[in-house]
C-alpha cells in the first residue's frame, strides 16, 4: 500500500524526488488529506457532482473521491479507511492499472468501466463477511436491472453474469486491528461502456459489457448512483438482521444453483459437485459425487455444465 500511495502522490506532482527519498523517515499516513484533495480534482469522464446531483441516499456516497488513474481503488480506499474515512465513503477511478480480483487474479480496468470501492463499517464479525459480498451482488444486479437489462444473474460468490458472460466482479476485503474488523472495503468493477476488443484477448469470449447488452452506452455517473442507492437499501436490510430477504433476492437471480461445478477451495483439493443452494450465512451448499452435502465458505466455483 505504501508504494502505491507514494506513486500516486508522485504522479500528481505532490512529492518531489528529493522528498520521496526522505519518505523512509516520514509516516505515509500524514498524506491522507492530500490524497483526498487529489480525489476532488476535476476528472474527464466520471464526475462526483453528476453522481451526487440526484443521489437518494442517507450515507452511501456522501463522500466521493474520483481519480483519473490509480493502481487499485481498493488500495486507496483501504488507505483512507485507516485514516478516518467515514462510513459510506466511495473511491472511484476512471482507470486502474494494477487491479486485482479474487485470489490475486489480474483485473482489466480500462476507461469506460466503473471501478469503485466503498468503505463500510458494519460492526460485524468475520462470519458475516460472505453475506456482505452476497448483498453487494444483489445491489449490483438491481442497479443493472434499472438500466433496462432483465437478465442479470449472480454467480457465487462475486460475479454478475449476463447471457453466460461476466459483466461485473466484486472483491471484499476487511481492514482489521488484531481480531476486530474496523471497516470493510467493497471493490466493484462493472464493464459498462468498454469495447470488448479493449480487454485482453484471453478474456474476450467470457466477457460482456452493459453497452453491448443494451445496444447503447449507459451514463457511468447514473449507474454509480443507482448502485449506491441499491447498496444502501441492502445495507439497511443487513443491519436489521434480515438476511433471509437478501438471500431471497439472491436466489431469484442465481446463476450457480442447479449447475455442475468444480469447487476450488483454499488449501483443499478441487472437487466436482452439484450446486443445491445457498445457506443463511452466505455459504454455497453443494452435493458431492458421493451424495454428501458440503458448505463452501470461500473459494470459487467453475461452471462445468
Amino acid at each position: 500500500m505504501r508504494k502505491e500511495i507514494i506513486e500516486l502522490l508522485k504522479k500528481e506532482n505532490k512529492l518531489s524526488d528529493e522528498a520521496i527519498s526522505e519518505l523512509k523517515d516520514i509516516n505515509i499516513h500524514d498524506f491522507s488529506e492530500i490524497i483526498e484533495e487529489i480525489g476532488t480534482q476535476p476528472t474527464e469522464h466520471i464526475k462526483a457532482s453528476e453522481i451526487s446531483k440526484d443521489l437518494d441516499t442517507t450515507w452511501a456516497g456522501k463522500n466521493l473521491y474520483v481519480f483519473d488513474e490509480v493502481k487499485s481503488t481498493n488500495t486507496v480506499a483501504k488507505f483512507l479507511a485507516m485514516n478516518g474515512a467515514e462510513n459510506g465513503t466511495v473511491v472511484i477511478s476512471e482507470k486502474q492499472t494494477d487491479a486485482k480480483g479474487r485470489s490475486g487474479k489480474a483485473w482489466a480496468s480500462p476507461i469506460g468501466g466503473i471501478w469503485l470501492s466503498l468503505i463500510v463499517k458494519p460492526n460485524v464479525d468475520y462470519s458475516k463477511l460472505p453475506m456482505i459480498t452476497i448483498g453487494t451482488g444483489v445491489a449490483v444486479a438491481k442497479a443493472i436491472e434499472r438500466t433496462g437489462i432483465t437478465s442479470a444473474e449472480i454467480k457465487w460468490p462475486n460475479d454478475i453474469i449476463i447471457h453466460d458472460k461476466k459483466v461485473c466482479g466484486i472483491l471484499t476485503e476487511a481492514v482489521t486491528t488484531f481480531n476486530t474488523i474496523d471497516s470493510v472495503i467493497i471493490g466493484v468493477g462493472i464493464d459498462a461502456n468498454i469495447d470488448i476488443e479493449d480487454f485482453p484477448e484471453e478474456l474476450q469470449d467470457g466477457t460482456t459489457t452493459l453497452a453491448n447488452e443494451l445496444g447503447r452506452k449507459e451514463d457511468e455517473n447514473v449507474l454509480i448512483r443507482l448502485f449506491l442507492e441499491e447498496f444502501e437499501k441492502i445495507a439497511e436490510t443487513f443491519n436489521n438482521g434480515d438476511y433471509e430477504s437478501i438471500l431471497k433476492d439472491w436466489r431469484k437471480r442465481s446463476y450457480s444453483v442447479g449447475k455442475i461445478v468444480e469447487v476450488r477451495e483454499p488449501f483443499n483439493k478441487n472437487f466436482d459437485a452439484y450446486v443445491v443452494g445457498i445457506g443463511r450465512e452466505g455459504a454455497l451448499i453443494v452435493e458431492k459425487i458421493d451424495g454428501t452435502l458440503e458448505k463452501v465458505i470461500s473459494g470459487e466455483c467453475i461452471i462445468k455444465k
